[in-house]
């Protein structure tokens, strides 16, 4: 006869498999929160302004038109779509805590969107002794606010402001006369541009090919991602203002026709870095089996800042 397990077996078994159960749950939960925000951060990716709609190349533009209305837009994107600015967000759903990457991310794409800014207020709209723009001036305070900060000011309320005022610069160019600072369309003030933006890739460079940190200390898996999507900002940025770029500088393409191409060839491994998402950040090493996601990155990040080199040079001709 076989020996029936007793009351105290029967318990232990059952609390064992309710163990078993939540485990499941709980790891089949983590799957799929950590799926969706992975598709959902593709998504967002994407920014969805599309410059040929908003300006058909038969219909004219005012100078500065086209690049501040991408500014604009990127920003935009980042505070009402998706996931909303997440770098100051409250701690239990903070950045350090899953939807860390998209957090990364935007602190590179604000650390563009302010060199990118920058450059439009003191060089591609002023020229000697102009006065700066007014709207452009709030516009780069603005976005100078510290990314974390949620409150008195929050970051996004700074940001949204900044963002109203380039379309009331827009909306300036679009007077008659204009009552707005039009972009001077020189080539000497474009360098700035891409000298602004070397500066920035070099240090995307740095943070993707380096293997171990500033200070020595070793460079850990969860320390990956950080550097990733911080680098992947920046090329976020430069990817769709090269566009609005090419747009707005169509006479020198004319001019020089080899410009065109380099700025194609720019936007290329440019649009390749913002689009990449990897599942899970990996730090293979070079002979090994699994991929090296930030040595990938890194090739599309120097491919882009050599050929904005020798657009500088172009320029310099």
């Amino acid at each position: 006869m076989v020996p029936q397990p007793g009351r105290r077996q029967l318990d232990y078994l059952m609390s064992y498999k309710r163990i078993l159960i939540g485990a499941a749950v709980i790891a089949a939960f983590f799957i799929a929160v950590n799926l969706a925000l992975h598709f959902g951060q593709k998504a967002h990716d994407h920014l969805g302004y599309d410059i040929d709609q908003a300006y058909p190349a038969a219909k004219p533009f005012v100078p500065g038109e086209i690049y501040a209305s991408m500014l604009a837009a990127i920003m935009d994107h980042e505070l009402d779509g998706g996931f909303g600015w997440r770098p100051n967000d409250f701690f239990l759903w903070g950045p350090r805590v899953m939807a860390d990457n998209n957090s990364d991310r935007q602190l590179g794409i604000i650390m563009a969107v302010r060199e990118t800014m920058r450059v439009f207020k003191d060089h591609l709209t002023k020229i000697s002794s102009n006065e700066y723009d007014n709207n452009l001036v709030i516009a780069d305070t603005d976005f100078r606010n510290d990314a974390s900060k949620w409150i008195l000011p929050s970051a996004e309320s700074k940001y949204a402001d900044g963002v109203l005022h380039l379309r009331s610069y827009i909306d300036g160019l679009r007077q008659t006369p204009p009552r707005s600072s039009l972009l001077n369309q020189r080539n000497i003030e474009l360098q700035r541009l891409f000298q602004a933006w070397t500066d920035l890739l070099g240090d995307a460079h740095a943070m993707l090919y380096q293997s171990r940190k500033p200070d020595r200390t070793p460079i850990y898996p969860w320390d990956d991602d950080d550097y990733f999507y911080h680098a992947q900002g920046y090329a976020h940025v430069m990817y769709y203002m090269m566009m609005a770029v090419k747009r707005e500088y169509s006479q020198i393409q004319k001019t020089k026709p080899v410009l065109e191409t380099l700025f194609d060839e720019t936007i290329d491994p440019l649009g390749k870095a913002a689009m990449m998402k990897p599942l899970i950040i990996l730090n293979g090493s070079p002979s090994g089996l699994f991929a090296n996601h930030r040595r990938n990155l890194d090739g599309y990040v120097n491919e882009a800042r050599q050929k904005m080199y020798s657009i500088r040079e172009e320029l310099q001709q």
